[in-house]
């Protein structure tokens, strides 16, 4: 029977032989960081060269120098740009010459000391560490010689714009330019060459006229117009639109009719007259009569109601459309007819509560004190409302006036007035006006003073 020693060092060498294979897999991970080749850095990419330079143009032009000007490389690279190389030679040959000894940075470059009346061709090369691009070139042979005037169009500020004429009619544009030597002029449209077959151009030294003699819709588009002294070019674009009356709306349905009213629905042109429609004009024709009537004009919608229709006709429904120039010839027409029902029908007035108006007098100007002079007719004024129209009494002193011809009264309109007569002292005293209803009575009262004139005692003794 095995002793506990023999047990136990059965048991302890399996963890010692355990711990040797757990070992085993960490000293190739930390041999493989110790022992790993570093490998060899990734050379950079070969420099190339750039793409061409765009847009190689003329910027000036003298007798003895010659200024151009470009863009930069669309495709630059990597390897950057260290500058341009400008070369030029006599149109004809192939002997380039280097104009600048170093290369430039910038985007423009004079060349100087050229001899006046040769034909240059002039090419721009962008340069960097993988070389010379390739050249980018001005499109045609420039002569060296001085320009007095550039070439510039002036466009007439009527024509900056859409210049908008209707089918049939005449078109005669004047469109002045100014350039020395006498530009070249030509004319395309829709970037093709000008057919000359529907217009007429005639080109003179300081402007171009653009002649139609009857337009039409296929006229219609963008003209341009350039003109050009050598290398040197101005370019203006006229849009011009030529409109004429809209066809008729596709089509016209009767949706429903109800009571005295009928719905309509309708489709828009399909030829629309190179104009954008503007609305439409809807009319209506009792079957009985045959005579149309406009029921709507200038509608923006593609769907009416129409009201107040008679009961017991029938109605048939027609629909123009309209645009800048005006109404279409032709119309669409309904082809089912709204027939408006008799029905019985029995007119019940509507119910109004009758408004109480009563309102006792009330004065909305009162009296006021004042003087008088004896011997100069005076008056009193006041205004009252009441509902209904209240009596007007006037009082002296509590005491009725009634009718004594001294005394003027007046009411209109609710002003009411009081006259005195040529005053002595005597009339002075409190007025009152009284005003009475069978809402009630308001009163107002004033005092009068009768001043009698007193004269100097040099006037008294004449």
């Amino acid at each position: 029977m095995p002793s506990e020693a023999d047990k136990e060092t059965p048991e302890a060498a399996p963890p010692a032989r355990g711990e040797a294979p757990a070992a085993a897999p960490a000293a190739p991970a930390e041999a493989a960081v110790v022992e790993e080749v570093p490998k060899a850095p990734t050379p950079p990419p070969p420099a190339v060269p750039t793409s061409a330079p765009l847009d190689v143009s003329v910027d000036d032009v003298n007798g003895s120098s010659l200024t151009i000007k470009w863009k930069t490389p669309e495709t630059v690279g990597d390897s950057g740009l260290d500058g341009y190389t400008i070369e030029y030679c006599k149109d004809g040959t192939t002997d380039w010459v280097v104009a600048n000894e170093q290369v430039t940075a910038g985007n423009r470059f004079c060349i100087r000391n050229l001899k006046a009346g040769d034909l240059l061709r002039v090419r721009v090369v962008a340069v960097n560490p993988g070389g010379r691009s390739e050249p980018g070139t001005l499109a045609e042979p420039v002569p060296i010689r001085d320009i007095v005037d550039r070439p510039r169009i002036r466009m007439p500020r009527t024509l900056r714009s859409c210049y908008v004429k209707k089918a049939g009619e005449q078109i005669n544009l004047v469109i002045p330019f100014i350039g020395k030597p006498k530009p070249a002029v030509l004319w395309f449209k829709d970037g093709q060459p000008m057919d000359t077959k529907r217009v007429n151009i005639r080109n003179s030294d300081r402007d171009s006229i653009l002649f139609i003699r009857s337009a039409q819709r296929e006229d219609s588009g963008v003209y341009e117009m350039s003109i050009k002294v050598d290398s040197f070019e101005d370019k203006a674009t006229i849009t011009l639109q030529i409109v004429e009356l809209p066809g008729a709306p596709t089509s016209v349905k009767l949706v429903d009719s109800w009571g005295f009213n009928a719905a309509l629905e309708w489709t828009p042109p399909k030829d629309n007259g190179n104009s954008e429609i503007t609305g439409y004009t809807v009319q209506k024709a009792d079957r009985k009569t045959g005579e149309w009537f406009t029921v709507l004009e200038h509608y923006h919608r593609l769907t009416a109601t129409v009201s107040d229709l008679v009961m017991g006709n029938s109605y048939s429904f027609r629909v123009f459309a309209e645009n800048q120039v005006g109404r279409s010839e032709r119309s669409a027409v309904t082809k089912e007819v709204a027939t408006i029902q008799k029905t019985g029908i029995v007119y019940k007035p509507p119910e109004y509560k009758e408004h109480d108006f009563s309102e006792a007098p009330k004065f909305t100007t009162q009296l006021s004190d004042r003087a008088a002079t004896v011997g100069y007719t005076t008056k009193l004024l006041c205004s009252v409302r009441g509902c209904p129209k209240p009596k007007i009494e006037w009082l002296k002193n509590q005491m009725i006036i009634g009718d004594d011809p001294k005394f003027r009264q007046i009411s209109n309109q609710g002003i009411c007035s009081l006259e005195i007569r040529k005053p002595c002292s005597f009339d002075g005293g409190v007025y009152t006006c009284r005003a009475k209803n069978a809402q009630g009575e308001a009163t107002v009262s004033c005092k009068l003073e009768v001043k009698q004139v007193i004269l100097p005692d040099a006037e008294k003794g004449k």
